[in-house]
């Protein structure tokens, strides 16, 4: 068993990022990369104390909820953080699918190799 080190919410390197960290979110069970998203420090907050995924969009400008008109909500089950304290991963359990266009994860797609 791995041994973590704890910590906490103002220890997240948000400024390197503009106020964002990149949060790349994992199905806890499978570990299937399902998505890349973004966090400032009042999503990661709405995300601790709800115990569901909250994202802040960049397009939109917002704060939102996975799910908040899907329903296709994640509910979280751990939270790591990178040894620079600049990026997170969250393992979640997916209800439905993680990707807006119905696919399970929005890693669906395989760039062409060489040849």
């Amino acid at each position: 068993m791995r041994k973590l080190k704890v910590v906490g919410v103002d220890e997240i390197d948000f400024e390197k990022g503009g106020g964002l960290v990149p949060v790349v979110v994992q199905d806890v069970k499978t570990g299937e990369v399902l998505m890349l998203a973004y966090m400032n420090r009042e999503a990661l907050k709405r995300t601790l104390e709800t115990g569901l995924a909250h994202y802040y969009s960049r397009s939109r400008k917002r704060l939102w909820m996975k799910g908040e008109t899907s329903g296709n909500i994640q509910k979280v089950k751990e939270i790591l953080v990178d040894c620079d304290n600049d990026a997170i991963l969250l393992k979640v359990e997916q209800v439905g699918v993680a990707c807006h266009t119905g696919e399970y994860s929005c890693f669906h797609k395989a760039l062409k190799l060489r040849g």
